[in-house]
């Protein structure tokens, strides 16, 4: 993300705004794929932030590919999330003020694999969601809990 690295560079780790998307991909079980993150050893979702003049849509798919090796097919809005609670500290001490818009699959072509960002993948159920969630997600997570899914 050369957007974000070149601000860092003026600003250093203080607070940013940063508009990205996250996609929560559900199998035909209504599973929901997370990949543990190796950052922070945290279970996150595929997604990521928006290169400049970059559409929402394009840049979830983008980092959907890029994380996961899955092309999406329908994608449908699940929420637009931000606020207090998706500030996070990065374990390079970059800070940021997440504005998550989250989309919602249950079609993908494709087998997954990981890249350098992540060490492992599962599916799980809305009663097994691991407890160690990546912070800026959980309120995506939350709602998945509650079953608020687009069918």
């Amino acid at each position: 993300m050369d957007y974000i690295l070149e601000l860092r560079q003026l600003v250093g780790h203080r607070p940013l705004m940063m508009v990205g998307t996250a996609t929560l991909i559900i199998d035909e079980r209504s599973c929901l794929l997370m990949m543990k993150r190796s950052d922070n050893g945290c279970w996150g979702l595929p997604g990521g932030g928006l290169e400049l003049g970059e559409a929402l849509e394009a840049g979830a798919r983008r980092e959907a590919r890029e994380e996961t090796g899955l092309e999406l097919q329908d994608m449908h809005l699940f929420g637009a999330f931000s606020g207090p609670e998706l500030f996070y500290r990065y374990p390079n001490d970059d800070e940021i003020y997440g504005v998550v818009i989250a989309y919602l699959t249950r079609g993908w072509r494709g087998e997954v694999s990981l890249n350098d960002e992540h060490t492992e993948w599962r599916w799980f159920t809305a009663a097994d969601l691991p407890k160690d969630i990546n912070p800026p997600i959980i309120p995506l997570i939350e709602k998945f809990k509650r079953g608020d899914l687009i069918p």
